[in-house]
């Protein structure tokens, strides 16, 4: 296969592992964040306004997006623009992006809706022909009420 084939089907794979994400979060299905991570995933969320929270493979994570997200009614996770580098390293079998993602939520107890808008600084790596996520690092950009964050240095 040629490497403009290939580059096309890694870019596919990856935004439908994307995708998967979104959908698990949406759903709040975290048994399945173990099919979309390596299972010694790190994953780095920091909201800027609180201590960075780290969280190792999958469940720890699921448990900590579940505890965080509790409060609301409804809560969409979307992603609204990915850059993706293939072959990170020189290595055909890693990746690494920028996502851009919001979050639409409506708050259980006072019907408020809120929006928070975030960049993952992701890294992927494929196995038995599967991408999945090596390790994420989160940071919020922006949230309802004016609060406006700067852009990560390792991100300009």
């Amino acid at each position: 296969m040629d490497d403009e084939l290939r580059d096309a089907l890694d870019h596919i794979a990856i935004g439908r592992l994307l995708s998967a994400y979104a959908d698990v979060v949406n759903r709040r299905a975290w048994g399945e964040l173990h099919a979309l991570f390596q299972p010694d995933a790190v994953v780095r969320v920091d909201t800027v306004t609180n201590p960075v929270v780290t969280c190792s493979g999958p469940g720890e994570l699921g448990t900590f997006i579940g505890g965080a997200i509790e409060r609301f009614s409804f809560f969409e996770f979307v992603v609204l623009n990915a850059h993706v580098d293939l072959r990170t390293g020189g290595d055909p079998d890693a990746a690494a992006a920028r996502v851009f993602m919001c979050e639409l939520r409506q708050d259980r107890v006072t019907g408020d809706f809120s929006r928070a808008f975030g960049l993952y600084r992701d890294r992927y790596r494929r196995a038995d022909g599967r991408w999945a996520f090596a390790g994420r690092d989160y940071q919020s950009l922006a949230r309802t009420g004016g609060e406006v964050f700067p852009l990560p240095d390792d991100a300009r």
